[in-house]
C-alpha cells in the first residue's frame, strides 16, 4: 500500500483529522486522550489490563516485506511515549519484518509476523517463542493480519490472504490448529472475541462482513453489505467494550462505527485517514486507534452508554462529556414554580 502526498500538506491534513476525530470521540477524563506521532505504517494498537501499558506495531515499509525492519513502540500509561523502538527487527537476535496484529496475554506481547506468531516479553522486549503456522492451501503461503486472545487462555491468529484463520494454544507448547478456512469469509482482517458469547468475532476486508465464527468453526453472517447498500467497504479491526457494544474501522472509508447491543450502528468519528486494526482498553475506556497512512495513532475516551435515552431522542454534545443538555422547554399551560 502506498500513498503519495506532499509532506506539508499531509501534515496539516493529519492534524485536522486528528483533531476532527478527537471532537467525535470525546473524552473519559483530562488525562484520556494522547496524540502520538513519528510512527511507520502503524497497524495495531493495544493495551494490558490494568491500562499501564500501550504497544503499537509499526511495519515501516511495505506490509509482505521481509526487510527485517519492522518495530514495536511502547508507551506509559498517559499515552506517552517511553520507547520507539522497543522492540526492533534488525537489533540483537529480532527478526521482525512486517509486524501488524497485537494481542496481550500475561506478560507476553504476542505479534503477527507475515508467517509467525511471536511472542515478546512486554517488560522486557525479549523474544520469547515463535510460532510458525501450516498453510492451508499449497497455493498461498500464511501471512498472519490480526491476532487476539480469548478468555479461555486461547489465542487466534486471521489470514486475510488465505481466508482463514487459525487457534493456538499456549498451554500445549503453542500447538497451531486450522479453524476455519473458507473463502466466504472474504478476507478475514480484524478479530475479537465476543464478551458474552466467547465467539470469535471476524470483519472482512474484501466484501465488507461482520461475522460469528463458533468454537467448532462454524459461522454465520451478523452484517454484511445489501445489494443496494455499501455502509462498509475495508474493514480492517474490531473489538468490543465493558458493555458488549462493538466497534469497527473501516480503512478505505475513514470511519469508526459502533454497533451497540440491539444491533443498532452508529458512526462515532469519520474523515479518518485509514483508522486501521481498532482497539478497545476496557480497563479505561479508552479507544486505541492507529491511522496507517498518518504515520500517528490516538487514544480517546468514549461515551458511556446510557440506558434512560429512548430510541427516538437524538443524542447530543452532552451524551459526550462536552457541555450540559439544553433546558427542555416547558409545556404549555404549566406554572413555573
Amino acid at each position: 500500500m502506498s500513498l503519495l502526498l506532499s509532506s506539508m500538506p499531509f501534515v496539516s491534513l493529519c492534524g485536522r483529522l486528528l483533531l476532527f476525530s478527537m471532537l467525535l470521540f470525546g473524552f473519559a477524563s483530562p488525562g484520556g486522550a494522547a496524540q502520538i506521532t513519528g510512527l511507520e505504517s502503524p497497524n495495531s494498537f493495544v493495551g494490558d489490563q490494568l491500562g499501564s501499558d500501550y504497544f503499537i506495531s509499526n511495519i515501516n515499509g511495505e506490509p509482505e516485506d521481509r526487510d527485517n525492519n519492522g518495530f514495536i513502540t511502547k508507551l506509559d500509561s498517559t499515552g506517552k511515549v517511553t520507547s520507539l523502538k522497543f522492540i526492533q527487527g534488525g537489533v540483537g537476535n529480532i527478526l521482525l519484518h512486517a509486524p501488524k496484529g497485537l494481542a496481550l496475554m500475561g506478560q507476553t506481547l504476542y505479534v503477527a509476523d507475515l508467517d509467525q506468531l511471536k511472542g515478546f516479553d512486554k517488560t522486557t522486549g525479549k523474544l520469547l517463542v515463535a510460532v510458525s503456522f501450516p498453510t492451508s492451501s499449497p497455493q498461498k503461503s500464511v501471512s498472519l493480519r490480526a491476532v487476539t486472545a480469548g478468555p479461555t487462555g486461547l489465542l487466534y491468529a486471521s489470514d486475510q490472504a488465505a481466508n482463514s484463520i487459525y487457534r493456538i494454544d499456549p498451554a500445549a507448547d503453542h500447538r497451531v490448529n486450522l479453524l476455519i478456512h473458507d473463502d466466504r469469509l472474504a478476507g478475514p482482517s480484524g478479530i475479537a472475541v465476543h464478551p458474552k458469547t466467547g465467539h470469535l468475532i471476524a470483519v472482512s476486508w474484501d466484501k465488507g462482513k461482520i461475522l460469528d465464527i463458533s468454537p467448532e468453526g462454524e459461522f454465520t453472517e451478523l452484517e454484511s453489505n445489501g445489494f443496494f447498500t455499501g455502509r462498509f467497504q475495508n474493514l480492517s479491526g474490531v473489538d468490543f467494550d465493558r458493555w458488549g457494544n462493538m466497534y469497527l474501522s473501516d480503512f478505505t472509508k475513514g470511519k469508526i462505527w459502533r454497533m451497540t447491543r440491539d444491533h443498532r450502528f452508529h458512526v462515532i468519528a469519520e474523515y479518518l485517514l485509514a483508522p486501521a486494526d481498532v482497539s478497545i482498553d476496557r480497563a479505561n475506556n479508552l479507544i486505541l486507534v492507529p491511522y496507517y497512512y498518518a504515520h500517528a495513532a490516538e487514544m480517546n475516551g468514549l461515551e458511556t452508554p446510557s440506558d434512560g435515552k429512548p430510541k427516538v431522542e437524538k443524542r447530543t454534545l452532552a451524551d459526550y462529556g462536552f457541555i450540559p443538555p439544553p433546558p427542555k422547554a416547558a409545556t404549555e399551560g404549566s406554572v413555573k414554580k
